[in-house]
């Protein structure tokens, strides 16, 4: 039996820590959907299609991984997607007071589990906001993103 799950943000941009949470998911589901959840009341710096196209960029060699977007509640896509599981990151403990509520609500109404992968410690401190605040300056961001081939 295959596992599925599905790892969601909003991925903007799409940086080594998020890249580092998808090689440690692989290890415990054969198949991964990175879905980019749409949200109009959030601002974005990168497009949609950008970050997709990046995205898959990273992963063009990998079969089992699927990168797609979605506008709906998160455990919705996730049912609609028939995954068994959803994988978050955890970066600190703001990140999992805020995953857990979300996990305990989730797996109440639909019955799907979050696995929680902590950080790993030399990532912990990369967000996509820094990220994109780095950019607004003009400083090289080389280092906290995924290399695109």
């Amino acid at each position: 039996m295959k596992r599925k799950s599905l790892f969601t943000g909003t991925f903007d941009p799409f940086s080594i820590g998020h890249d580092a949470i998808v090689k440690r998911a692989l290890h415990i589901s054969d198949e991964l959907i990175i879905a980019i959840g749409i949200n109009p009341e959030k601002k974005t710096l990168f497009p949609l299609e950008e970050r997709l196209d990046n995205i898959r960029k990273i992963y063009k060699s990998f079969n089992n991984i699927y990168v797609t977007s979605y506008q709906m509640l998160t455990i919705d896509f996730a049912r609609q997607s028939g995954v068994d599981f959803i994988i978050k990151g955890i970066r600190n403990i703001v990140d999992f007071e805020y995953e857990k509520s979300m996990s305990d609500m989730n797996r109440r109404i639909s019955g799907i589990d979050t696995v929680f992968l902590l950080s790993d410690p030399q990532y912990a401190s990369i967000s996509s906001s820094l990220i994109r605040e780095f950019i607004m300056f003009n400083k090289d961001i080389s280092n906290l993103i995924p290399i695109i081939q």
